[in-house]
């Protein structure tokens, strides 16, 4: 089954992300960037979904940081906020972000766009 990692240090988002995934991939979790960095080296992940405001390391960083690594390249990375201002937006495809996905969101929402870096291969 292929595996969608959800980082964010919300519980209830995790868990939100979890139900509407869960049916279509394995879903894993981290809180934190230096779980989800070990979660990446650990796992085959297919799409990471990233929160951009976490504590230490926030989204945006991590996002820069996992692009440097060349395994990740190609790694469809979603960033899920609920900051949605234009500036946010450029600052999170200047970090390296594939989408810009702003919360609240609904569950087909997501798989909508989980789906379509499953499909592409991109």
């Amino acid at each position: 089954m292929l595996k969608v990692l959800a980082v964010d240090d919300s519980p209830v988002m995790q868990e939100l992300i979890r139900r509407a995934l869960v049916t279509h991939y394995q879903v894993l979790v981290a809180d934190n960037a230096v779980d989800a960095l070990s979660t990446l080296s650990r796992e085959d992940i297919t799409v990471l979904l990233l929160d951009v405001s976490m504590p230490d390391i926030d989204g945006l960083e991590l996002c820069r940081t996992i692009r440097n690594l060349p395994q990740f390249q190609d790694l469809p990375i979603v960033m899920l906020t609920a900051r949605d201002r234009a500036f946010d937006k450029i600052q999170g495809r200047l970090a390296g972000a594939t989408e810009y996905l702003t919360k609240p969101f609904d569950a087909e929402q997501l798989c909508g766009v989980v789906g379509r870096y499953i499909k592409t291969g991109v």
